[in-house]
């Protein structure tokens, strides 16, 4: 069991209490950027004791059986058993709904829950528990490393924290904005070049991977341009369900080469990973 400290705020919690993503399920309580303390383990409780400082990210618990599980990419459980934080329906506990991190008290398998050093600013630490992941995990799919081509979609705040990422793992960064309000937060942060919509030198870039944090629809395929050939793009904003893109298959086949594809959170031990990172 874990005491709360903070839960940050995801912009899926509004979406989801909205019901912007489907139905859902009420009452629900939100959160899955859940920084606490251990008050409580169970027998059996081996890599937590109490007064630890622990984690939960958007996962409580999946089948540990398929491949995916195996692989610890539990997001994609094989068997449909990803019990995410809350507004799940818990298999594994008589159907109940789950349900998140803005109350007092979690308890959650030591399997989901993420080791935090008791010396860590736990206030900064929940916003890393979704926002950080979600972020962390396609620098690592795209094997980001020092001088790689960055550039980073969208300046919110899953944009910010991508540019904190990409700048530590030693890449070159760029930024596309809508406007240049945030310009000087972004090259405080390291950010090389910093782009706005209206921007035309924008064309002379090529990047090996290109994140889309942006929450309102768009079509993805007017930044594959932007690649390089074999670059990437990864998609992490989400916008309400309802929103729809058109793709052109000619388009896509005249600008073969490229990967565009989503990303979804992180596995837990790649979430240890991120924290570890940070």
């Amino acid at each position: 069991m874990i005491k709360i400290l903070y839960a940050g705020i995801c912009h899926s919690d509004i979406h989801t209490a909205r019901s912007e993503w489907g139905e859902a399920t009420y009452p629900c309580v939100p959160g899955h950027e859940i920084a606490g303390e251990v008050i409580a383990v169970g027998k059996n409780v081996s890599k937590f004791k109490v007064g630890d400082y622990a984690g939960v990210g958007c996962m409580v618990n999946s089948c540990g059986e398929c491949d995916s599980c195996k692989r610890s990419q539990e997001q994609f459980c094989e068997n449909g058993k990803t019990i995410f934080t809350y507004n799940s329906c818990d298999v594994f506990h008589g159907n109940e709904n789950t349900y998140g991190g803005y109350s007092n008290k979690i308890v959650v398998s030591e399997k989901f829950a993420i080791c935090v050093p008791k010396n860590a600013p736990m206030d900064k630490v929940a916003p890393l528990l979704c926002a950080g992941i979600t972020t962390y995990s396609p620098l690592r799919f795209s094997k980001t490393k020092e001088e790689s081509s960055v550039a980073i979609a969208g300046f919110g705040g899953l944009g910010m924290m991508a540019v904190k990422y990409a700048v530590k793992m030693g890449a070159k960064v760029s930024v596309f904005a809508r406007n240049e309000n945030k310009k000087a937060d972004a090259l405080a942060m390291g950010v090389s070049s910093f782009y706005t919509s209206t921007d035309k030198n924008i064309v002379k870039e090529r990047f090996d991977l290109i994140i889309s944090t942006i929450p309102t629809p768009y079509d993805p395929a007017i930044y594959l341009d932007l690649l390089k050939f074999g670059g990437e793009m990864a998609i992490v904003g989400l916008p309400p369900v309802e929103d729809k893109v058109n793709i052109g298959i000619n388009e896509l086949v005249h600008k073969a080469g490229k990967k565009v594809y989503g990303s979804l959170i992180g596995g837990i031990a790649e979430t240890q990973e991120m924290l570890d990172f940070s």
